[in-house]
């Protein structure tokens, strides 16, 4: 449980940096990004001034629901919840709505490299943002496993 303990708080460290690393580069200006680099607090700080909707909907699911979905995983791991097996299965849920965004910016990429637009660079922020959600989705099983395990013991 210790390694998940630890991965749980790189996490909380490192999510902050994904937001800001580079997620990709274009090879021509975006108006939607304002420049030619892609993040995430960029892009939701330049649909802020577009369209109010779809920022609070990606701020939702690229920063919210990632970052209370850790708290509370912490929380889980050290005993801090009234009841733990009930949050896992909400952090469960909240896992899978976080890998929404990387879909997204995947096929927004797939779509600019398919019509040709122009170039689009994979940037190191991009395998980031993806391996912390992975990492993420494998604390809450680990927890979940764990702690099942804890209440067999118990029971």
């Amino acid at each position: 449980m210790m390694l998940v303990r630890i991965v749980t708080i790189a996490l909380l460290i490192l999510f902050p940096v994904a937001w800001l690393a580079p997620l990709a580069k274009a090879g021509f200006a975006m108006p939607l990004f304002g420049g030619t680099e892609i993040s995430i607090l960029g892009g939701v700080l330049e649909l802020a001034d577009s369209d109010l909707f779809l920022c609070i909907v990606v701020a939702v699911f690229a920063i919210l629901i990632p970052y209370v979905k850790t708290i509370i995983l912490l929380g889980a791991q050290y005993g801090q919840l009234g009841s733990p097996a009930k949050w896992l299965k909400v952090l469960s849920a909240m896992g899978k709505l976080s890998m929404a965004d990387v879909f997204l910016i995947a096929m927004y990429v797939v779509m600019i490299k398919g019509i040709g637009f122009g170039d689009i660079e994979i940037q190191w922020g991009l395998h980031l943002f993806t391996a912390l959600v992975f990492a993420s989705i494998w604390a809450t099983w680990a927890t979940e496993r764990a702690m099942t395990r804890e209440a067999a013991a118990d029971g």
